[in-house]
């Protein structure tokens, strides 16, 4: 890995959900529940959920001191993957959140989930994110994600247990 030097590695979380994102799924989920978009990021999240015609909560609130709507819709930020999901088995609500494939085989995700009502969906294509830094994308910053992602979904009642976007 020539010129990956981790003292000068930088790890940002803030990569904002793309409205195609959520276009891609809307048909899976419900119209008649309350959505909680749990993480802020940018706000554009919850304001493409609402442009698609959901009724939305989205607010910059702190997910774990909260408990808001019928079904929680979200791109959580990925360095507390662990925390959320352990809150998230606590929470027991249902559930659609986009997280880097390899989640599934962490032994947290594994301890809290298996077992239990848990779907997946499958994009046709890579999500590419939107990176921001400082709350601005950086400079020759190219909408091209390096890693996968799956729609996480617990406790959604989907007639398969894998769906396979088009």
């Amino acid at each position: 890995m020539a010129g990956f030097h981790t003292k000068t590695f930088i790890k940002h979380d803030d990569y904002m959900t793309p409205k195609s994102a959520w276009e891609n799924i809307q048909h899976l989920i419900p119209k008649d529940k309350v959505i909680w978009e749990a993480f802020y990021g940018d706000g554009m999240s919850g304001t493409y959920l609402r442009e698609l015609g959901f009724n939305v909560i989205h607010e910059p609130i702190d997910f774990f001191e909260n408990n808001l709507g019928d079904i929680i819709v979200s791109n959580p930020p990925f360095s507390l993957s662990k925390e959320i999901i352990q809150h998230l088995a606590k929470l027991d609500k249902p559930f659609i959140l986009l997280f880097p494939v390899s989640k599934i085989n962490t032994s947290y995700f594994r301890e809290n989930f298996m077992n239990k009502e848990l779907q997946i969906i499958i994009p046709r294509k890579r999500i590419h994110f939107t990176k921001l830094i400082e709350g601005e994308t950086p400079k020759n910053w190219k909408n091209a994600c390096n890693f996968d992602c799956f729609y996480y979904c617990y406790k959604m009642e989907f007639e398969k247990d894998i769906i396979w976007l088009d």
